[in-house]
């Protein structure tokens, strides 16, 4: 849950009053105009944009409308194009003397920012954040930003993107000698019951012509606004100069941060210059530690941990990209709930709120930069696997900003706590698509484009290559947590060193290769990167300690990645769009929580029963047909038994032990009235569901 919010809020209150000497962010959402479509001459500070829409950020305009069956299948069949957005603001009296700083958390894409016409920069990837400073082009009275959004390329993923500024902006004003922007690296390179060492390494800037003497003071607050730990560096930083100030300090019995117990402090660090207060910044940190080990899985604070994961992408059905806090609040409780405690965040960089709820909720996080390299994946235009796809994508950006975006990623994200692997990549390696081997050519290699090694294709070779640069930029960045990448055709990396360039290996829907590439490749740490729902693959994991955790495909339904027209979403989650629960998010609660649940749908007697190969979506919550039609009740419970009854009457008990799959069933008959099932734990029960056939329907009524 999220814990002692107004207590954070109580610490930071001295840091906002003191604002004016130290430093201010303003959310700067609110009363931008839009314009949709190409506006010569948009970004002058004279134009006039009257006629222009008025809206509050964060927006995006794709999941707008209109839909067609003209656009991209991979990316919901929704629209692209080329948007701009405009906002007049003031110059406040109190930025007299400070540098003023615009900050993006997201733009998709290829954004490109005017400050009173001046142009401050581009920025293709639509998922990093980004910031420009704004200080020498400011003038009294009012000022004009101004920024152009070009999606043309709409058919440039394979799952939904959206389109616009549709993630928070910020205003910063700091002083000239300041922390940088992710100029704070907290880390916890020892930890026990007992005490914690921590390490604070701080970035300053000195934009004044003279040498500045600062003192840098670093401050740890626990959850009881007492001071764990404090300690201090002075610094001398040159002019037009940057300078590092690191800290160290030891806390006596910490309050671990785990995903059962998110505890965690707020990391206060100072700037004093002649004894005065030039700069503060704040943020929620956790105390740590992660390990991976080869034989024996991951370990969080020295126990062996399962990762027990979904895979997610940014969107909310209706919401588009353009999410509330608040929806993601919900979604991440009901995941919790279902035993989830971690979360892939596929595949790029995710909001910036979105890290800060996992670290007060709980989720250790795979944070993930990206889906292509240096060359183009296939983007489905008419439906999956339908048609000839198109190859537009980051792919066209990679080699000049791939270095940087990956930094940016890292640096952002380095003192969440929730955070414990860098993936450099998701199946990249899918054979075929773009890589190839002749290894392709024969044996069982699965998810192969064409038949065999494809002419014309790039080498397998050349994963291990550019796998080698990319590690070797996130090592330059963060060393705390092992960099990592989600493998499709491991086959075929195994014959190049991109494995090897890893500290850990994601398989993809590889279970089966588990046990044999373990005995042959005895150092490497395995972990399911990315399944479907079959309870062999979580058997996989759970029966092998050397397998860390499972992450599936997928936590919730999401946008994009969708069959033909008009279907516009990928149905494969355990919460739907709406973040409601589906019945295989009962299923998997079933198998990862130890609180007692238990659950019951209905669904058509199968003809035969299939070996185990069975859909747990087969189960829907209601209690509804024409008296006396035969019926199938299924059941998922981590009690020992069930008992169904019927109107009062019992349909017998059923032993978990004896279930084939984890499913108990009843074959029935249909009567109206009320189906009640109850687990049973050391014969006393423990969990009960029931289902009730509902009257006529005569009214709808909705309620907040």
């Amino acid at each position: 849950m999220i814990r002692n919010c107004y207590l954070w809020l109580l610490l930071l209150l001295p840091a906002l009053l003191h604002a004016q000497e130290t430093r201010e962010q303003l959310l700067f959402n609110a009363d931008w105009r839009f314009y949709k479509g190409d506006v010569p001459g948009a970004e002058k500070s004279t134009f006039n944009d009257a006629n222009w829409r008025m809206l509050n950020l964060p927006h995006d305009w794709s999941i707008e409308g209109p839909f067609s069956m003209e656009w991209a299948s991979g990316t919901g069949f929704s629209p692209g194009g080329i948007g701009w957005y405009r906002k007049t603001f003031s110059f406040a009296p109190e930025w007299k003397g400070k540098q003023i700083y615009i900050y993006f958390d997201g733009v998709y894409k290829n954004s490109e920012v005017w400050i009173n016409g001046h142009s401050l920069g581009k920025r293709p990837n639509g998922f990093t954040p980004f910031q420009y400073e704004l200080t020498q082009y400011l003038q009294p009275g009012n000022n004009t930003i101004a920024v152009k959004v070009d999606h043309t390329t709409f058919a440039d993923s394979r799952w939904y993107t959206g389109s616009g500024i549709y993630r928070n902006v910020y205003l910063i004003a700091t002083n000239p000698v300041h922390i940088n922007q992710w100029g704070v690296a907290f880390s916890t390179p020892a930890v026990s019951t007992t005490s914690a060492t921590v390490n604070v390494k701080t970035t300053v800037t000195n934009n004044t012509k003279a040498n500045k003497r600062v003192t840098v003071v670093c401050s740890l607050i626990n959850g009881h606004a007492d001071t764990a730990g404090k300690a201090q560096k002075a610094i001398t930083v040159a002019p037009n100069a940057t300078t590092g100030g690191d800290c160290s300090f030891t806390v006596s019995n910490p309050a671990l941060w785990s995903t059962d117990k998110p505890n965690t402090y707020i990391l206060k660090v100072t700037l004093l210059s002649e004894g005065k207060k030039i700069d503060e910044w704040g943020s929620e940190v956790g105390i740590r530690s992660i390990r991976f080990d080869a034989s024996k899985g991951f370990f969080l604070n020295g126990e062996a941990t399962k990762l027990q994961g979904i895979c997610i992408h940014d969107d909310a059905g209706v919401l588009g990209v353009a999410v509330p806090e608040e929806v993601w609040v919900r979604r991440l409780h009901t995941l919790k709930e279902g035993g989830c405690n971690a979360l892939r965040l596929s595949h790029n960089p995710h909001a910036d709120y979105l890290y800060r709820l996992c670290d007060e909720m709980g989720f250790v996080v795979m944070d993930e930069a990206f889906d292509e390299w240096e060359v183009g994946k296939n983007k489905w235009i008419q439906g999956w696997n339908k048609g000839t796809p198109g190859k537009d994508g980051y792919h066209t950006y990679f080699k000049e900003w791939a270095d940087r975006d990956l930094r940016d990623m890292i640096l952002r994200n380095r003192n969440h706590p929730s955070v414990i692997m860098w993936s450099i990549g998701n199946e990249i390696d899918y054979p075929n698509d773009p890589y190839t081997h002749e290894i392709l050519n024969t044996g069982n290699n699965p998810q192969i484009y064409g038949s065999g090694q494809l002419a014309g294709h790039p080498p397998a070779a050349r994963l291990g290559e550019i796998s080698q640069h990319l590690v070797q930029v996130a090592k330059q960045y963060d060393t705390t947590r092992p960099v990592t990448a989600a493998l499709a055709g491991v086959v075929m990396s195994n014959t190049t060193s991109y494995p090897a360039n890893l500290d850990i290996v994601g398989y993809n829907y590889q279970e089966y290769r588990y046990a044999a590439d373990h005995q042959q490749y005895p150092n490497r740490v395995i972990y399911d990167s990315e399944n479907g729902m079959r309870l062999s693959a979580w058997e996989a994991v759970e029966k092998n300690p050397y397998i860390a955790g499972q992450f599936l495909w997928t936590g919730i339904d999401y946008l994009g990645e969708a069959g033909a027209w008009p279907n516009r979403s990928n149905q494969a989650g355990l919460l739907d769009l709406g973040g409601f629960t589906k019945p295989e998010y009962y299923f998997r609660q079933s198998i990862w929580t130890k609180e007692p649940m238990i659950y019951m749908g209905t669904a058509p007697i199968p003809k035969s029963e299939d070996n185990g190969i069975w859909s747990h979506k087969q189960a829907a919550p209601v209690w509804e047909g024409a008296d006396g039609d035969s019926i199938r009740v299924n059941c998922f419970t981590n009690c020992s038994e069930a008992e169904l009854f019927l109107n009062g009457q019992s349909l017998g008990k059923r032993a978990l032990a004896d279930a084939h799959s984890r499913i108990l069933f009843w074959n029935t008959v249909y009567h109206p009235g009320e189906l009640v099932v109850k687990g049973y734990q050391n014969g006393k029960q423990a969990a009960q569901y029931t289902l009730s056939t509902t009257g006529k329907a005569t009214a709808l009524k909705a309620t907040v």
